[in-house]
């Protein structure tokens, strides 16, 4: 199976994790992987949290920064065999950042959770509802743990989600 990722980084920060790019496609990847995606491509940008909420704004009215958004593209019918684009991730580095030193979890560890987690709503899954939220959390732990990457919600008990 074959996965195609493009990432590009907008933001200085990101410099700060070591084989950055690496830790992205090995999440993204274990993503696929894991929910059988047909080949495909996607976008990661790694932006900061004036962009982001800039984007959060636009597209979902919410005048923050967030730590992800996933933007699956416009419904088109991908031809047999082609490979399909299952949509863009934008991180925001800053909110990243915060958040792992608030949870005391690796910036590492985080980012890669925050990857499937965008690759995971690319592929349709949500948490609108305390029952979407579940599996999605779930299909989270499941991968992350193939990572070697513990629970991310064993500490705080499920009760939130990223965005």
């Amino acid at each position: 199976m074959s996965f195609a990722i493009d990432i590009s980084a907008e933001s200085e920060g990101w410099t700060k994790i070591p084989d950055l790019e690496t830790r992205i496609r090995r999440a993204a990847e274990a993503a696929m992987l894991d929910n059988e995606a047909p080949p495909s491509e996607i976008s990661v940008v790694l932006s900061d949290d004036e962009h982001i909420r800039e984007l959060n704004k636009h597209h979902r009215g919410m005048d923050k920064p967030t730590n992800v958004l996933s933007f699956p593209p416009a419904r088109m019918k991908t031809p047999s065999g082609a490979t399909r684009f299952l949509g863009d991730i934008v991180l925001a580095f800053e909110t990243i950042e915060r958040e792992a030193a608030e949870e005391a979890k690796p910036l590492e560890n985080h980012l890669s959770h925050l990857v499937v987690h965008g690759v995971l709503h690319l592929l349709g899954y949500d948490h609108e509802d305390e029952e979407e939220a579940e599996t999605m959390e779930s299909r989270e732990r499941q991968i992350l743990a193939k990572l070697g990457i513990p629970d991310p919600y064993a500490e705080r008990g499920n009760a939130a989600n990223p965005a």
